[in-house]
């Protein structure tokens, strides 16, 4: 089952459920907001698809016609964003250590060290990421993105700032959570996401990793529930005007992941703050493809494309990069 959040031209939000073929959404009634419809089936102890299935009616609305319009939300927001946080791990999939690494090793090549940081943590990972039965594996690398306000709507710009140095995609899986009235964890399913960040920035210094992800990022268009394939072979692409100037495969799922899903949820809900009733967590579980590590840089127009079977529509989001130069913020003294 996947669900999409749109507005109408008129701004009215509505929850759609994908038909089989994809090309049409079955309204909701009563549906405003994936928000409420995770809250009410968290009350109920049942599942979201049962609740969804009860509100489904036979209005239908035209998927692509709102693609166009560029009508599509986020497939789960809260109704303040505040209340909304994105975060994520990296260091997470087999091969990820590799772009990475690149990164990091010039600046730290005169070291007598041989092996960065960044090489220790991912192979941490491989050896304590999916411990046997219930025990809880060894910590992932963790970054948080920004609040709500950071979540670009499928098919709008993602921004770079005019102090940013780049901007660079990162095709990936994304959890999605409400936390519930008793302050349990509910999982509302995964999308697919585009963790954008900034590259260029990070490899200056592995200490400027918190920087670099300070910035805007998306994820949908389609909000998939239940079961998550483990073995998931998605494509990611660059178009600039009418031409694909790159793509590539990237891989994801537990299949090509060096933790379990469980032990990355585990590390980020342990923390009490983030299991505080009625917030919404968005969090990235990492990737081992970037254009970045094929020399590619994006510029304003270009348009990412992510796309994998099982999750419906492929995420869209053109680039707008701000060229003026930075501004010093100024703050006032009270």
């Amino acid at each position: 089952m996947r669900l999409v959040q749109f507005a109408s031209e008129s701004g009215v939000r509505h929850v759609g459920l994908v038909d089989r073929e994809g090309s049409a959404l079955q309204m909701l009634d009563n549906a405003t907001s994936v928000y409420e419809l995770a809250l009410e089936a968290g009350r109920l102890n049942c599942e979201l698809a049962d609740v969804v299935q009860q509100r489904a009616n036979d209005q239908m609305a035209d998927y692509g016609t709102l693609v166009d319009r560029r009508l599509l939300l986020p497939p789960l927001d809260h109704p303040d964003p505040a209340h909304c946080h994105v975060t994520g791990t990296g260091l997470t999939h087999l091969g990820s250590a590799k772009a990475r690494d690149s990164m990091h090793s010039d600046a730290e090549s005169e070291s007598e060290t041989p092996v960065t940081d960044s090489m220790k943590l991912f192979q941490w990972g491989v050896d304590g990421g999916k411990p046997a039965g219930d025990e809880i594996s060894v910590q992932p690398e963790w970054f948080y993105k920004g609040s709500g306000h950071c979540i670009v709507p499928p098919e709008h710009s993602l921004s770079v700032p005019a102090y940013a140095l780049d901007g660079g995609e990162e095709a990936e899986l994304v959890g999605l959570y409400v936390i519930a009235d008793d302050g349990s964890v509910l999982r509302v399913g995964f999308a697919l996401g585009n963790e954008f960040s900034d590259h260029v920035m990070e490899r200056q210094n592995y200490l400027y990793l918190a920087h670099s992800k300070l910035r805007t990022c998306s994820f949908g268009p389609e909000l998939l529930i239940g079961e998550l394939p483990t073995d998931i072979r998605g494509r990611v692409r660059i178009v600039r005007g009418e031409e694909e100037i790159w793509s590539d495969e990237f891989l994801t799922g537990e299949e090509n992941m060096s933790y379990t899903i469980a032990n990355l949820e585990h590390h980020q809900f342990k923390y009490a703050g983030f299991r505080r009733p009625g917030d919404v967590h968005c969090h990235y579980f990492g990737t081992a493809t970037l254009s970045f590590s094929a020399g590619i840089k994006a510029e304003s127009g270009d348009v990412f494309e992510i796309s994998a079977p099982g999750f419906g529509k492929p995420l869209r989001n053109p680039i707008e990069v701000d060229d003026s130069p930075p501004e010093r913020v100024k703050v006032r003294a009270l």
